[in-house]
């Protein structure tokens, strides 16, 4: 088959009238584009994803879009992010599309990378982390793997969906700089380095704008910042003001609206109210984004069974152990001849969202059943019902009676517990951050009767732990795919060796969260008046207790930290700067360990976090040996985002470089400086500070001649006047001092004061 160029594109596009171009930005149907059988261009279908492929089965009446194949589901991104693993990434993208292909599906619509500002998001499930660092480069390598295999990725939703509530009419109210610092870099990450096929936009309005409207956020910064050079879609239903979306850069309606918005948009050109231009350059990367994938197309490789071994091989990668006070692993203590099973979590793990991500699969094996494959002796109890509203308290405590009685007879009791699915689901917020209260007494009775309490979680975001201090072990599995029962027993006996770690923070209480405030707070507007202090960077600050810190994970085995080096002291605007770091496996088992690093910004040039994340890698260390993990900073490192340059600055002093297992476990420090050429803008008015213009190399000599050869008015004058305004307190007082007052505490003449005001505005142009 003859490839199509941009330029047999381009004279394709010449050849269709308007109606017929206009009908290619919308949907065919529901997740078919639209074809044009005239001239040769097909329909290509998409799919939702991204932890497997939820495409509608062939079978399924029409108007019944949640009826799917039956597929794989991996874990969701909640529990694969916690690997920080850029090749397991890569190799889950690989293998769904390998799926993609063999299913003739062009796009799957993922990774969603939408930062987890609150722990209530009711898709944080679906979400990789609180940090932009973190979701943009396992998103990248996520869609790296997924293309490779000539299948498209939507990555979404772009930008600021951070709640379900009233998510298609609500305004995120957020400024500049904090979108670029937190809720923009992750985008930024997988476009510059993986190129998605296609962006989805949004349902909600950013600053009173649709995001499908914003012609700043598809086209100036999308576009023409980062260079994207694909389809921009819309996510289903997003679309408010078709004739807008188009000027704006939207390209793609989806689904279908049966030609309504095509003839709005036909329309609206045929009356000059919408140049022709811009439908034919939105045709144009349509065009190119289907006949890229029918043009190369590949055989695919759908097998379910090798696939769900993948799928148990990530989630091993995946469950984090929080907390063990020696319990586990099973094997070590050996109790797996002692084991109850409590909990129909169990029986009946949850293992993925609701909503358009749930995938049908074929089988889902459990933890109960694992241990019966295996040959691990165990007694059951189901411990809690399916849905606690509909069973009486008479029922509910029958049951926790049994698990107790159960527990009271094992060496260890391993309690499966977490979120039913009615708690979290796309379309709507958690309330709270609890538990069932049922669940959190069952763990508390069974820790009552069994000192080796092992509380096993299922859930997709952070759950408040009342229990904490009386479990001896706990294991947060998060919802782990079709094979998490299978992963989980691995973990728990020792088969495999937990070397995951959390990829987002869990808070003591839902008060402690920076959005508690703010958050799903208003029907019409959400204001983020946290800005950019999300997540570890706010309890950080605040010195704040959490429950579990972001980045943190146990291990079989033990890691030191031997050593942290940096190629050079000093880096300038172009210049990079490699840091090496030894860890050194100190135990008897073989492991992986997660390097994190971070840099602490030390010159107060600005208010920032007392640290951010940048950098990780995850490596293998046999039990007795070193390995060494190198990282490479660049300006962007220690930058952030000034919006009166309208360009990230870092400005120039010292900067720590902090290397260690967790954000609150900090092994070892390295200090660089860096230099910069770079100013900020200084507007010099008769209110501009006096400390402002001191600290500034271009004012700091003219200020400081006027302020020697002025004499303040304040500390002159008898002893007593002295001491009440001593010299120290004059110069505190002279940094935030506004330059019109040079006149009434300096005895600064009007002309000279004139003459300053113009010697300091030509010193700053």
């Amino acid at each position: 088959m003859a490839k199509h160029t941009d330029a047999a594109i381009k004279t394709l596009i010449r050849k269709m009238t308007l109606k017929e171009k206009c009908s290619l930005l919308s949907g065919g149907d529901f997740w078919h584009t639209q074809k044009i059988e005239r001239l040769g261009i097909p329909a290509i279908m998409v799919s939702d994803g991204p932890h497997g492929l939820r495409k509608q089965s062939p079978l399924a009446d029409a108007a019944d879009v949640n009826e799917s194949i039956t597929a794989v589901c991996f874990p969701t991104a909640c529990a694969t992010a916690c690997s920080f693993d850029k090749e397991l990434y890569n190799k889950l993208g690989q293998t769904l599309g390998d799926e993609c292909q063999a299913n003739d599906v062009s796009t799957l619509l993922g990774p969603a990378v939408n930062i987890k500002r609150s722990p209530l998001c009711g898709r944080n499930f679906e979400y990789i982390s609180e940090d932009p660092f973190v979701a943009g480069k396992l998103a990248a390598a996520y869609i790296n793997g997924v293309q490779s295999k000539n299948v498209g990725t939507s990555i979404k939703h772009f930008a600021l969906n951070n709640q379900e509530y009233r998510r298609l009419t609500n305004s995120s109210n957020c400024d500049e700089r904090t979108m670029r610092e937190i809720y923009l870099p992750a985008f930024e990450t997988a476009v510059k380095e993986s190129q998605p096929k296609t962006v989805m936009h949004s349902y909600n309005i950013i600053n009173g704008t649709y995001a499908g409207e914003s012609e700043w956020l598809l086209t100036q910064v999308l576009r023409k910042e980062w260079g994207f050079l694909g389809v921009v879609m819309s996510d289903w239903g997003a679309v408010s003001n078709r004739v807008a979306g188009v000027k704006a850069g939207g390209d793609l309606e989806m689904p279908s609206t049966d030609g309504r918005n095509d003839k709005i948009v036909e329309a609206a050109v045929k009356k000059g109210l919408l140049k022709e231009s811009y439908v034919d350059q939105s045709v144009f990367r349509i065009l190119r984004w289907v006949f890229d994938f029918t043009d190369n197309r590949k055989t695919g490789n759908f097998d379910i069974k090798a696939h769900h071994d993948i799928a148990r091989q990530i989630e091993e990668e995946s469950i984090v152990l929080l907390q063990n006070n020696g319990v586990l692993p099973l094997s070590k203590t050996g109790s797996k001849k002692e084991l109850a099973l409590i909990g129909l979590f169990a029986q009946k793990p949850r293992y993925q969202g609701g909503g358009s991500s749930h995938i049908k699969t074929a089988t889902v094996v459990s933890a109960k059943e694992a241990c019966e494959t295996q040959g691990i002796p165990f007694t059951y109890a189901q411990g809690y019902s399916e849905d606690g509203k509909k069973v009486s308290a008479a029922q509910k405590e029958a049951l926790i009676q049994e698990a107790v009685q159960v527990a009271k007879k094992a060496k260890v009791a391993l309690v499966f517990a977490g979120l039913p699915d009615s708690f979290e689901s796309e379309g709507y917020d958690r309330s709270h951050m609890d538990m069932p209260e049922e669940q959190n007494e069952l763990i508390e009775r069974i820790c009552a009767v069994n000192k080796n309490t092992v509380v096993v979680l299922h859930n997709g975001s952070p759950v408040t732990m009342p229990w904490k201090d009386k479990a001896a072990a706990i294991v947060e599995c998060y919802l782990g795919g079709e094979a998490v029962g299978e992963a989980v027993v691995n973990i728990l006996t020792g088969k495999a060796n937990p070397c995951a770690k959390l990829a987002e923070t869990f808070p003591c209480k839902l008060e402690d969260n920076p959005s508690y405030p703010f958050f799903a707070c208003d029907k019409d507007n959400t204001p983020y008046n946290e800005g950019i202090f999300v997540g570890y960077r706010w309890y950080d600050m605040r010195r704040m207790p959490v429950l579990f810190p972001f980045g943190h994970g146990l291990s079989y085995t033990t890691f030191e930290y031997t050593s942290c080096s940096v190629s050079k002291d000093t880096i300038g605007d172009r210049d990079s700067v490699t840091v090496t770091v030894t860890v050194k496996n100190t135990g008897k088992l073989d492991g992986k360990e997660i390097v994190q690093l971070y840099v602490a910004d030390k010159t107060k040039s600005t208010v920032r976090p007392p640290k951010e994340l940048k950098g990780f890698e995850k490596v293998f260390i046999k039990a007795g040996q070193s390995a060494q993990v190198t990282f490479k900073l660049d300006k962007r490192s220690f930058a952030w985002y000034c919006t009166d340059l309208h360009d990230w600055y870092a400005a120039e002093g010292q900067y720590e470089i902090l290397t260690g297992s967790s954000s609150r476990d900090i092994k070892l420090t390295k200090t660089v400086t860096f230099k910069t050429k770079a100013v900020l803008p200084l507007p010099i008015t008769p209110d501009t500070a006096l400390g402002d213009l001191m600290k500034d190399p271009r004012t700091k000599k003219l200020i400081l001649q006027t302020l020697k050869k002025g004499k303040s008015t304040l500390s002159t004058g008898s002893e007593s006047s002295k001491e009440a305004i001593t010299e120290e307190m004059q110069m505190q007082m002279d940094d935030t001092n506004p330059l019109r007052n040079l006149c009434t505490w300096y005895s600064v003449t009007d002309s000279d004061y004139k003459k300053l005001l113009k010697a300091l505005q030509q010193a700053v142009r």
